[in-house]
């Protein structure tokens, strides 16, 4: 899973280390350990970490666990069980939470994208003379940073990407290649995919002004495709934490909430206000309704 072609991981995690990321339990007796990579039960090897949790509902997967040849297992606490003598067991209440954390230790890279061209300003990048950009910034080929954009420490601007007039851009944000973003505020830490468009008019009737902006709190993500409308009485708003899907459209005026899940295929009416962690997009009465109700 982790081909080294593409993910070369920036460390390795011996069982100490593994115990401290995740807060797991060791069962059973401890061994010398040297975890490399992530994978899922079918094709990890002994150099592998995986998860498994609620087999008691799927046969076909507490074979799979028994059968894995991964090094290091992380499973629920009443399954440790059906996990290979092989193996290094360790017991999680939240075995998927505890996979994820060794993967992101191994791959930080894969958390969010990075420059093509590698750190700094690249040969064939057009940056105005009056743009900002603090340093760390990596801007690849074809892109346009126009007069009076900001950019934050850290932050990737993708090739061929436009940041209109004005716009700025937080600390370790990341705008991918082909996207335009224009009228708009990105807080830190956003994750903006490949050809997004932020900031346009939208479908507003002829001669009718836009005057309001996007604003994209901290720590957003937002899929490839996706359009974001620029307020027309009021800013449209992606809320802190949101997610949202690729090929989503977010009209003009929205407000969604902080922690939301926005659905490609969603049809929200102009001016709609998306409460906190809500689901937009899933089919019948879970539409709209808060994160906490539809998992229950």
């Amino acid at each position: 899973m982790s081909e080294p072609r593409f993910l070369v991981p920036a460390t390795s995690l011996d069982l100490p280390a593994l115990l401290a990321l995740t807060g797991a339990r060791l069962v059973g007796t401890e061994r010398t350990l040297e975890v490399t990579g992530v994978g899922s039960l079918e094709w990890a090897g002994p150099s592998d970490a995986v998860f498994a949790e609620d087999l008691s509902a799927a046969p076909d997967r507490r074979a799979a666990l028994a059968a894995t040849d991964a090094g290091l297992c992380i499973v629920s606490p009443s399954e440790a069980e059906f996990a290979p003598a092989t193996a290094v067991v360790l017991a999680s209440d939240h075995p998927r939470r505890a996979f994820l954390a060794i993967a992101g230790a191994l791959f930080p890279a894969a958390l969010r994208p990075t420059g093509l061209f590698g750190p700094g300003i690249a040969a064939g990048a057009s940056v105005h003379p009056e743009a900002r950009l603090e340093p760390d910034v990596c801007v690849d080929p074809g892109a346009v940073i126009s007069p009076g954009v900001e950019i934050g420490r850290g932050a990737v601007i993708g090739a061929n990407a436009v940041l209109g007039a004005g716009v700025r851009v937080g600390r370790d944000s990341a705008i991918g290649a082909g996207s335009v973003v224009a009228n708009a505020l990105i807080g830190d830490r956003v994750v903006i995919e490949p050809n997004v468009a932020i900031g346009g008019e939208g479908m507003g009737a002829r001669g009718e002004p836009s005057l309001g902006r996007v604003v994209v709190q901290d720590d957003v993500a937002i899929g490839a495709n996706a359009a974001i409308c620029r307020g027309r009485d009021r800013d449209t708003i992606v809320g802190e934490a949101s997610r949202v899907d690729a090929l989503a459209r977010i009209p003009h005026d929205v407000v969604i909430g902080r922690g939301c899940l926005v659905y490609g295929g969603i049809a929200l009416a102009d001016g709609s206000t998306i409460p906190d962690f809500s689901i937009c997009g899933l089919s019948g009465d879970a539409r709209r309704r808060p994160i906490k109700d539809v998992q229950a």
